[in-house]
Order: C-alpha cells, then structure tokens, then sequence
C-alpha cells in the first residue's frame, strides 16, 4: 500500500517537472502569432442583422484592455438590438488576456442578478457553450452572452479557457484567444424574448467571425 502511494507521489512529482518545464520552455522561445483580418472588416449586414452603429472604446479602456483589435458595434434588426464587442488577442504573454464581463460589468455600475451557461446551435457540428447573464442599471436590465473563442473552440469557463492557452502554448506555441460579448437590452422585464434575440443575433455572426480570427 505504501510503496503504491510512494509511487503514485512520485509520478505526480514527475508529471508537474514536466509540465513546468515545457510551460518553461514554451515561455522563453519566441510565440507563433497567428495572422488575423481586423475585426474593422466585418460586414454591415450579419444575416437580417444591420450595423446602427459604430461603438467608441476611449483610450482609457483600451489602456486596460491591452487587447490586440477590438470591434464595439450595435446592429439591430425589426424592434430588436444588440451590442456585439470581441477583444482579440494574438498573445497573451506579458500580461495581456481577456476580462471577464463578470468582473468589469459590475465596475461600470452594473448590479449581477442571476448567470447560467446556455447553448447555442451555430449550424456547425455542435452547438457552442456560452455564458448567460442578466444585470441591472437602476431600472434597467440587460442580457449578457459571452464566451472565450480560441481557433474553433467556444469556451465559456474562463478557468476552462485559461487550461487551453497553456495546452496551445504547449503543442502549437500559440496563446491568442478572443472575448466575445453579446449585450440585448431586456424590455418590460422580458427575459425569455431578450434571450431569444441575443441568441438569433450569434447565429448570424459566428460564422463571419469565425473568418476574422486566427483557425
């Protein structure tokens, strides 16, 4: 029984040496940054959805940020709209990475209510996992959808993203990821319609976002 447990301790040592020193080695050696299109590029029309607007990130809030390209647009289709804001990231060495909407939207005034995790059928092999989450302004409330986009993963738990950077960094000496947030405002309450929009709204983009961001 010991000597199992003795050997057991010893292959977990080993496997954390191992693994500290190919985080190491995929540190020091120089990052393979992925080409990307700029997210300016994308189209004013994503499916029945038109661009409204262009959003403004100040100076400031990109100081923070640090992210590599960013889009801030509201589009909106019939009676309905959204925000769509993607912070791209093409290395998150030297202490750049993505902020969780959980901890700037309280920051901004924002009260959380409730979060849950949903899932979205894009019409690709199978439906992506994101972040739901309903906040409050005063009498106002909002619908948040975000998740981590990293090649042809969508992740939702940032604990899950961050496990993927150090594999990537790893195998494919790549850390670049991007944050994908969605916001729909929640009319006389109506969470159920708030969602159904935020989530026909990601349908119509996934698929040109896709083409924006590193495979």
């Amino acid at each position: 029984m010991f000597r199992f447990l003795r050997s057991s301790a010893a292959l977990a040592a080993t496997a954390f040496i191992v693994l500290q020193g190919a985080l190491i080695y995929s540190a020091i050696r120089p990052e393979a940054i992925p080409p990307g299109r700029s997210l300016s590029q994308m189209p004013v029309m994503l499916g029945n959805w038109r661009l409204l607007q262009e959003g403004v990130v100040d100076a400031d809030t990109q100081a923070v940020l640090k992210a590599d390209d960013l889009l801030n647009r509201y589009y909106g289709t019939g009676a309905a709209g959204a925000n769509l804001f993607v912070a791209a990231f093409r290395s998150q060495r030297n202490g750049k990475a993505p902020h969780s909407p959980k901890n700037c939207l309280p920051g901004n005034g924002w009260t959380p209510l409730n979060s849950d995790e949903i899932a979205i059928d894009v019409g690709r092999d199978a439906p992506i996992q994101v972040n739901r989450y309903v906040v409050a302004h005063g009498d106002e409330r909002s619908l948040v959808l975000y998740w981590y986009q990293s090649r042809d993963r969508a992740i939702a738990s940032e604990y899950t993203a961050k496990f993927w950077v150090v594999v990537d960094a790893m195998r494919l000496n790549r850390t670049d990821t991007a944050l994908v947030r969605v916001v729909v405002p929640i009319v006389d309450r109506d969470e159920a319609a708030a969602t159904k929009a935020a989530t026909d709204f990601v349908r119509s983009f996934y698929g040109t976002l896709r083409e924006y961001l590193p495979a």
